[in-house]
């Protein structure tokens, strides 16, 4: 990749798992708001789609300094049995609302660590879920797992009520790199639990990389995915490390000086997706890799993967539920973030409020931009109405001729293709349509670099 597009191009901007995104929701909904959106989308989607569920299990016994998530550190695992219950009674707020039974298409345990948490009371939680809902015919449930907790026993028991997908926190496997980030997980402890998943029968195992970690070099990401290639996971996401100490002072561990940056950072993505090729992989949206057989990778090729604060996913619903603090639900017309306070959030829950934080209500001129962005970011192509928004749209082309000279894009009066030169830089070209983004101008840094 030329290194003048590198450097012209990263910028600080927004993954895109929503639209808008997370800092410029400025309509939040009240609680009478948020139900009758719940409600009209439930009774839109709940028969022809179904609902998505995602559980955020917010506990883990040590910190990894890299994280960007919410979490809580405590090895004082008598917290599981009160937690889940509040998640249960979260769900039972949804669940009044509607007039038949949910039709669960997804369900997907992230965290936090979920297997910090008992088998047995994972159980519970599951089946407290799945206690007055039908499966989709094609559901599929998933779970993230830390290698050093995840027991056989965690195995056997999610998959005897439903699990078939599992996703390993690996990051990387050199010794000094894993010390830095407070990961350490010997090679050896990964592959005997994706041995054991294989052997109980989990279908699909994705492993989560991150390039742009302090102290990796190209020979350490070589090693990490060598290795990563002997045990041959279905997916691999490829993230790019988002150093934001700003947000998360534990990033603060390590310095600007540790990062590989710009053209050296650049360098070990592309390292890593020459050796994820030869060995099979595809290339999928955005920093995510499949295997042919793999089910992402056949709704790639039909044009229906979907994208939501869960990722990506074969599995497309437009209604979805986050349960726990901080999780995020997604009515297709409104968003509503939990609180991150579990007190606060006990204390909503208790007096049967939803313990909405802040959310947006979808305009018009939201729910067109966000179908541009998500058919970009999950298809690397978009089309439009030139009726609606004809203004936003000529603004939008006239920040893209630059990349259409610089051969990231080829643009159309109604449509726009992104070329493989410019895959890496999804997130610029869906910056062009982000016009939350252009009015607020921010004077600094929100999110992290886009390469």
């Amino acid at each position: 990749m030329q290194s003048n597009l590198i450097k012209k191009y990263n910028v600080p901007g927004p993954r895109y798992t929503s639209y808008p995104t997370v800092p410029y929701w400025n309509n939040s909904p009240s609680q009478a708001q948020w139900r009758s959106h719940v409600k009209k989308a439930f009774d839109i989607s709940n028969s022809s789609e179904g609902i998505s569920i995602y559980i955020h299990l917010l506990y883990c016994e040590s910190l990894c300094s890299y994280c960007g998530c919410h979490t809580s550190i405590s090895k004082n695992h008598k917290l599981e049995e009160p937690y889940i219950a509040s998640i249960l009674k979260e769900w039972d707020l949804y669940t009044t609302l509607f007039e038949e039974k949910p039709i669960i298409r997804e369900i997907h345990l992230g965290g936090g660590t979920p297997t910090y948490f008992s088998p047995e009371n994972l159980k519970h939680l599951v089946e407290g879920i799945l206690m007055n809902s039908n499966l989709a015919e094609n559901y599929s449930f998933s779970f993230e797992g830390h290698p050093k907790s995840t027991s056989r026993e965690h195995l056997q028991s999610l998959y005897d009520i439903g699990f078939r997908r599992m996703s390993l926190g690996i990051q990387d496997f050199d010794p000094k790199v894993q010390e830095i980030v407070n990961r350490v997980q010997p090679f050896e402890m990964v592959e005997e639990v994706v041995d054991n998943a294989r052997e109980i029968g989990f279908s699909s195992v994705n492993f989560d990389l991150i390039y742009g970690l302090p102290l990796q070099t190209l020979e350490s990401v070589r090693q990490t995915i060598e290795l990563s290639n002997k045990l041959k996971p279905e997916r691999i996401a490829f993230y790019s490390y988002a150093h934001v100490p700003w947000i998360k002072p534990t990033q603060r561990k390590f310095t600007e000086a540790d990062l590989p940056e710009d053209n050296e950072k650049r360098d070990l993505y592309e390292l890593g997706k020459k050796l994820f090729i030869q060995s099979g992989y595809v290339e999928i949206g955005m920093d995510h890799f499949a295997l042919p057989e793999d089910d992402l990778y056949s709704a790639m090729e039909k044009c229906e993967m979907h994208r939501n604060f869960m990722g990506y996913t074969s599995q497309k619903t437009e209604f979805m539920i986050g349960l726990g603090p901080s999780s995020i639900s997604d009515s297709w017309t409104c968003f509503a973030q939990n609180t991150k306070m579990l007190s606060s959030y006990k204390s909503s829950i208790q007096a049967g409020e939803f313990p909405i934080m802040k959310g947006h209500i979808l305009s018009k001129e939201d729910l067109f931009i966000r179908r541009i962005i998500l058919d970009l970011m999950c298809n690397l192509e978009a089309t439009w109405n030139l009726d609606e928004f004809e203004n936003l749209i000529q603004t939008a082309l006239i920040n893209l001729e630059v990349m259409e000279e610089d051969k990231l894009v080829k643009l159309f009066d109604d449509e726009l293709f992104v070329t493989d030169l410019g895959r890496p830089f999804i997130r610029n070209i869906c910056m062009a349509f982000d016009v939350h983004l252009k009015r607020a101008n921010p004077d600094k840094q929100i999110f992290s670099k886009t390469i």
